[in-house]
């Protein structure tokens, strides 16, 4: 995910991080669907709309694509929710199309500035995360994803920002809609996982809980066997994806994520520490690629499934 909407060394955590790593909040709720993706799939897989983002669909046809390619849920961005409504759509009617589908909203993209020093900017950001709070909460939502987002965010202290998303916690407390610490690689803080769960477990909610992704794992350094030290409770969702070796770490972006086990990232030992730490919500898989925004959407949206479920299948054979 990206603070625009193609997505683009600060607080250093060192051993708290690290330690709180080792621990999650027993009450993290999980995102999960009403059906399996397959009856064969260890986690619901669910589609996230940046996949076909770059097809400019209307989110009713985005919902058809996800149902007719075999997913178990979607994660929706606010400006295409924003477009249906300002095209007479409803939430309702969005609801009603989900559910005949058999979709969950497992998650959903935001970037309301929770997290800035700026109060003006921070109590704007509250307003707009209360506002995606309710209209997820009418399509039956059951997480969004809670950035660093903003300007000043590298000077923001982590047990600040933890105060910070314990208030944005309390306020989602009426919506039933559990804003998640998304781990950002490209950001000036909250890059690295441990950085994310000290913020989660700091917060002291018991519905606290952090957002990976392979890509930003990746981009900012945690690397995916960082996920050995947390546990499954603390992930509120993950978004799945893969990258080449080239470009570097330093230099590669969203533009570069690839289809799971067209890249070099070692997502079998990935899906097999998921499933050691006991992780069974919903997975998300999260492209930009502008090579597959000129294929068609329908055929994107399901060849990033198959190519997802081959490689799980072969990681967790045996």
């Amino acid at each position: 995910m990206s603070s625009s909407l193609t997505r683009r060394d600060a607080i250093r955590t060192g051993a708290a991080a690290l330690g709180a790593a080792l621990f999650a909040p027993a009450g993290c709720a999980l995102a999960q669907g009403p059906k399996e993706s397959s009856p064969g799939d260890p986690w619901k897989i669910s589609l996230n709309t940046s996949t076909v983002r770059g097809h400019k669909l209307p989110f009713d046809q985005v919902i058809d694509i996800a149902a007719r390619a075999g997913y178990a849920g979607i994660e929706p961005w606010p400006d295409e929710i924003d477009r249906h409504l300002e095209k007479g759509g409803t939430l309702k009617d969005a609801a009603k199309r989900l559910k005949d589908n058999g979709l969950a909203v497992t998650g959903a993209i935001a970037f309301f500035h929770w997290m800035v020093d700026d109060d003006a900017a921070r109590a704007r950001g509250f307003e707009e995360a209360k506002k995606r709070f309710d209209q997820l909460s009418q399509l039956g939502a059951t997480h969004v994803a809670a950035p660093p987002a903003g300007d000043g965010v590298e000077k923001v202290d982590l047990l600040r920002a933890a105060e910070r998303y314990r208030a944005l916690l309390e306020l989602s407390e009426g919506f039933g809609v559990t804003p998640a610490v998304e781990v950002w690689g490209f950001a000036k803080n909250c890059f690295r996982l441990g950085q994310c769960v000290l913020v989660a477990i700091e917060s002291q909610h018991p519905k606290a809980c952090v957002v990976p992704d392979i890509y930003h794992l990746h981009k900012g350094g945690s690397g995916l066997a960082s996920i050995r030290h947390v546990s499954g409770a603390i992930i509120g969702g993950f978004h799945l994806n893969d990258y080449p070796a080239d470009p570097p770490r330093e230099r590669i972006t969203d533009a570069h994520r690839v289809y799971c086990g067209d890249g070099v990232a070692p997502l079998k030992q990935f899906f097999r520490d998921m499933r050691a730490i006991g992780y069974k919500g919903a997975m998300s898989i999260e492209l930009f690629n502008p090579e597959y925004y000129k294929q068609d959407a329908h055929l994107v949206a399901r060849t990033a499934l198959e190519k997802t479920r081959a490689v799980i299948r072969e990681a967790l054979a045996g």
